[in-house]
Parts: C-alpha cells; sequence; structure tokens
C-alpha cells in the first residue's frame, strides 16, 4: 500500500518547482529593461559619434525610462549634452553619473565632469573634481597615474587662462613621476620631455620667447634621449604652439601640420593661424574640421566651443 501522504509530497514539490520556475521568469523580467536599456546606450554611443547627439539624447532618455539609475544612460548623456553646448544640463546627468557609479567607473565619472567645466574654461570648478582623482591614486599609491591626472587638470588651467595654476600642477605632476620607484632611463626622459614641453608652452603663454625657445631644445633633447616613437607627434605641435604664441603664424601652420591631425586642439591652432594670418577660407576649413570631431575630452572642450563661435559668425 502506497503511503497516503505521497501525492501530496508530489503535489507540493510541483508548487515549489512553479514558485521557482515564476521567481526565475520575475527576475528575467526585471533584468530584461536594464539589458535594454544597454543596447540603447550602445546605439546612442553610435549616433553620438557621428555627430547625431539629439538622436543619441533620445535614446539615452528611452534608457532611463527602463533603468534611472544606469551610469552608463547619465554618462553618455552629459557627454552628448556638452557636445551641443547645453553644459547645465549636461552636469545634471553626470553628477548623477558620480552619484551612481561603480567604484571601478568613479574616477572616469569625475573626470568627465572636470571636462564638461573645460568646455566653459572653468579651471576652478574643473579642479574640483580631477583633484579627487589625484588624491585617490596618490593614496594608493600610483604616482604614475597621479602624475598624468596633475598633467591633465594643469592643461585645462593653461588653456583656461589660469598660467600660474597650470605652472604649479605641471611641476606638481613631474615631481609625482619622480616619485615611482626602480623607473627606468626611458621613462625619466620621457617625463623629462613633457616636462619641458609644458614650459615651453606657459613661456610661450607669458610672452617669454627666450625661455620658451630654451624649454623646446630642452624638450627635443629629452625626446631623442627617450627613443620613444609614439611621442615624436607631440614636438610639432610643440613648436607650432610656440610659433603661435610668438605671432609667426606661418611657421606655425607648417609645425602644426606636421602634428596630430585628428587632434580637434591642434585644428583649432591651425584654424586660428590661418585665421591671423588673412585666410579666412582655410581657417573656416580647420573649423569645420574641429566640428567633426565627437570626441569628449581636453582637447575637444578647449577647441570646440571656439569653432562652433567661429562657424556661427562669432
Amino acid at each position: 500500500m502506497k503511503p497516503p501522504y505521497r501525492g501530496v509530497r508530489i503535489l507540493l514539490a510541483i508548487f515549489v518547482l512553479g514558485v521557482t520556475c515564476m521567481g526565475q521568469v520575475a527576475r528575467a523580467q526585471v533584468a530584461a529593461p536594464s539589458d535594454d536599456a544597454s543596447a540603447l546606450v550602445k546605439q546612442g554611443q553610435k549616433l553620438n559619434s557621428e555627430g547625431k547627439q539629439d538622436e543619441a539624447l533620445t535614446l539615452y532618455k528611452q534608457a532611463l525610462e527602463k533603468s534611472p539609475n544606469l551610469y552608463e544612460a547619465h554618462l553618455e548623456s552629459g557627454i552628448a549634452l556638452d557636445l551641443k553646448g547645453d553644459y547645465a544640463a549636461a552636469r545634471e546627468h553626470l553628477m548623477k553619473a558620480i552619484d551612481v557609479a561603480p567604484a571601478d567607473q568613479k574616477n572616469r565619472a569625475l573626470r568627465v565632469m572636470a571636462f564638461s567645466y573645460a568646455f566653459e574654461s572653468n579651471a576652478a570648478e574643473a579642479e574640483k573634481y580631477e583633484k579627487q582623482v589625484f588624491d585617490v591614486l596618490m593614496a594608493k599609491p600610483d604616482f604614475e597615474a597621479a602624475a598624468g591626472v596633475a598633467n591633465e587638470l594643469a592643461r585645462i588651467k593653461l588653456e583656461s587662462g589660469d598660467v600660474d595654476g597650470a605652472a604649479k600642477w605641471y611641476k606638481t605632476g613631474y615631481d609625482t613621476a619622480m616619485r615611482k620607484t626602480e623607473m627606468k632611463d626611458t621613462d625619466k626622459n620621457l617625463w623629462a620631455f613633457r616636462w619641458a614641453h609644458a614650459q615651453a608652452r606657459i613661456a610661450a603663454r607669458r610672452g617669454q620667447s627666450d625661455e620658451a625657445q630654451k624649454q623646446v631644445a630642452a624638450a627635443k633633447a629629452a625626446l631623442e634621449k627617450a627613443s620613444n616613437p609614439d611621442q615624436a607627434a607631440f614636438f610639432p605641435y610643440l613648436t607650432g604652439y610656440v610659433a603661435f604664441y610668438g605671432g609667426d603664424y606661418k611657421t606655425a601652420i607648417a609645425e602644426l601640420g606636421k602634428a596630430n591631425q585628428e587632434d580637434p586642439f591642434i585644428l583649432m591652432l591651425l584654424a586660428q593661424s590661418y585665421e591671423k594670418s588673412g585666410d579666412a577660407t582655410r581657417a573656416k576649413e580647420y573649423y569645420g574640421k574641429v566640428m567633426a570631431n565627437n570626441g569628449h575630452g581636453p582637447t575637444n572642450a578647449f577647441a570646440r566651443p571656439i569653432a562652433r563661435k567661429k562657424l556661427a559668425g562669432g
């Protein structure tokens, strides 16, 4: 005779299985919007890279309707809005991105906020966010990464007109890099190149032409010792930059033409050099090239607002 409770056990097992399956379905239903939202963000990123910021923002908005705290959607919304020139709205999203960022993305979110302020040449506000990243890296300690952030902030300050602040942070960057133990000679020469490069640009902005040329020579010597082909394109950028701020626009055009033609800041300096040389047609051409770049970083933050204004007749 079969135990009387066997049927009950079978029913109970069926019930548990049913509840388990329902739970799995429910979890899938909860996860699906997040997956859908992530897919929308990826589509938006592609549109943004093509210069279609409005279309990208539409997709980011849809992603946030599905997943209101999705870090990537807030970050990318801020990036697209910065490229459109809507900086206040961009920072609302970027602040949210900082709040909800995963631990391994927090530094990136802080730096993107700093870049947002660089679009308006607001170096003081940018410093508040870059300094947080710098402090985190120093606490690890990761001296090389911290030095890179210090130089990044220094450049924002220089191109925002705070030359003394730039000098301070470039020195901090160099000194921090030198704290790295067991640094190879090639790396020491690389940082010597960066330090001389920075000092030359600072001198150029201060109108100290002799000091600028002295530092250009030091940068060249350090670059040769570093034997780093990847850094070679940064030298004509330097000589072009110094020539531009020295009022030698013919040399600036020749030198900057040898530098990275994908860098929007280089393109902007070329546009300005042509403009100051009286070649409005070429200037407009290069301002247009700047606007075709949809990257979000310091170089575009310095260049894009100027190009937009010039092409609008400003």
